[in-house]
């Protein structure tokens, strides 16, 4: 792999090592969005998605199986983007502004992870 491509993967990762252990750690103020969302057992679902996101960005991050690494990032990444983010039910501009730009940055991210599918 070449330098680029594992700068490109470790700051990819930052954001869910970095996201996904502060949810692992503190997962109750994102539950209750999740349990809101219709999700069962909505503060498990948060843990494990925290936990997900730092085992599999780690993983991404030095290298190791970085395609399945990706796919289990972009398993996380969608639910997250969806619930965490709809931007769509905000009733002030301030609130839709914030939530569209989180929005837009993970779909951003989704386009990296996508990347990472198609390297050789």
């Amino acid at each position: 792999m070449s330098f680029v491509q594992t700068l490109g993967h470790t700051l990819l990762a930052s954001m869910f090592i970095s996201g996904g252990s502060s949810t692992f750690i503190n997962p109750d103020g994102r539950a209750t969005k999740v349990e809101q969302a219709g999700i069962p057992l909505a503060r498990q679902a948060v843990i494990v998605n925290g936990a997900t996101m730092v085992v599999a960005g780690t993983a991404l991050a030095v290298g190791f199986l970085p395609k399945l690494a990706a796919l289990a990032l972009l398993g996380t990444l969608i639910p997250t983007t969806v619930v965490g983010h709809p931007y769509w039910q905000e009733t002030t501009p301030q609130g839709r502004a914030g939530q569209q730009i989180h929005f837009n940055k993970n779909v951003a991210m989704i386009g990296g992870l996508l990347l990472v599918l198609l390297e050789k």
